[in-house]
């Protein structure tokens, strides 16, 4: 099973609770006493797709605008959602004028693009929902941690949609691990395997077609580590932190074609003061073999393991052992929380700033230090990598504004 029929299946495990979620969903909502607030999104593709779903059907928000690169596909988008054809927006720069007709945003753009737009969101004094990763290079990390602190001051929430970290499993088991449950940390691995995504277009060599292939280019979605592999990386970075020293390989053995420039695999060893990760991901046609997102981590005490649709859980001692529980809705649930937690946090006036930007950029980081460390051939140090960080910058000429 490949990564989207993971996702599909996963999805139909649980139609039958959503057909009965939304036949209280009028209901709920007409008993709904909160705020509502106006959100546009960018980006709707089929992430953006998704989470508007579940930002439908959130009583304390209203889909009032959208905005997409593409007219057609915003215009499809308007059609679902009952976004007014006047609050539906294309082009590069659409979102600037969807800004002044909301409350909040969701960005889904693809991930070049995160940092302008959720800056100048902010600068208008919007709320952000941003999905991952929140940015593709180093500069743009650190522009994101900034920004949520400065948007935390004024009371804007910033709050990055990451599933795992929506999950109360991951949320419980990762609070364990820090308070020793599992002893000092020494060894983990970390696996990501799932199918190629497709092409969107047939024409990746015009700026349109490209922008539409954006998953296969490096310049705008970031390398496969960091735009899909970051689902299973996350979980490391929340339980380790930052290595010291990153070594290992990739490249693009397995691609039908070869439009683009990510990678296709990726090999690693993350080196800590005590332990260390080994990494393994594999995006391409491996002839039926199962999605896998998964994670163990041994210390000195007990083992900790997850699975993304999976158990949580830590082995250990009858003091540390933990059963956990399953996350098979984990791609879904892990939003709907997500979502509800910005809700929530803008409500109340953003009264715990803006804790889920912190992790996001540290994740983000440690996949651009894998990255770095693959492509450069050699061990290199967090040091190294912070020195020798380039900006990207994509070429965007020929798409319209």
């Amino acid at each position: 099973m490949n990564r989207r029929s993971f996702f599909h299946a996963t999805g139909l495990a649980t139609f039958a609770s959503r057909l009965a979620a939304q036949a209280s969903e009028t209901s709920a909502k007409a008993e709904y006493k909160g705020p509502v607030f106006k959100i546009g999104n960018i980006g709707c593709g089929g992430r953006g797709t998704f989470v508007s779903d579940i930002l439908a059907e959130n009583p304390g928000f209203q889909l009032a605008a959208a905005c997409d690169y593409f007219e057609d596909r915003v215009k499809a988008f308007g059609e679902k959602f009952g976004v007014a054809a006047d609050r539906q927006f294309s082009g590069l720069d659409g979102y600037k004028k969807m800004l002044e007709h909301v409350d909040a945003v969701a960005i889904h753009s693809p991930p070049f693009f995160h940092v302008q737009q959720a800056v100048d969101a902010v600068a208008a004094g919007k709320h952000v929902l941003i999905a991952k990763p929140v940015a593709i290079d180093v500069a743009g990390c650190e522009i994101i941690r900034q920004l949520a602190k400065d948007a935390a001051a004024r009371g804007i929430v910033v709050l990055a949609d990451v599933q795992c970290r929506g999950d109360e499993f991951f949320q419980e088991g990762m609070k364990r691990i820090h308070a020793g449950a599992i002893g000092d940390l020494q060894f983990g691995e970390c696996h990501y395997e799932a199918d190629l995504i497709p092409l969107k277009s047939d024409a990746d060599d015009t700026p349109e077609g490209r922008l539409s292939n954006w998953i296969r280019h490096r310049d705008l979605a970031g390398d496969i580590i960091t735009e899909q592999n970051i689902h299973a990386l996350d979980i490391v970075s929340w339980a380790f932190g930052r290595p010291t020293r990153i070594s290992g390989i990739c490249g693009r053995g397995g691609r039908p074609d070869s439009v683009g420039d990510v990678s296709d695999h990726y090999s690693l060893l993350f080196e800590y003061a005590k332990g260390a990760v080994s990494f393994a991901s594999r995006q391409y046609t491996a002839w039926g073999s199962p999605f896998l997102c998964d994670n163990r981590f041994v210390g000195t005490k007990g083992a900790f393991s997850s699975k993304f649709g999976g158990r949580v859980m830590i082995r250990g001692g009858k003091d540390n052992f933990w059963g956990g529980g399953e996350t098979k809705n984990l791609y879904r649930a892990g939003s709907v929380n997500n979502v509800e937690s910005f809700r929530a946090a803008i409500a109340a006036g953003n009264p715990n700033g803006n804790p889920t930007i912190e992790g996001a950029v540290e994740t983000a980081l440690l996949t651009l230090f894998g990255e770095h460390a693959a492509k450069a051939g050699h061990p290199v140090t967090w040091d190294k990598f912070i020195r020798d960080a380039k900006a990207v910058k994509p070429d965007l000429d020929g798409l319209k504004v």
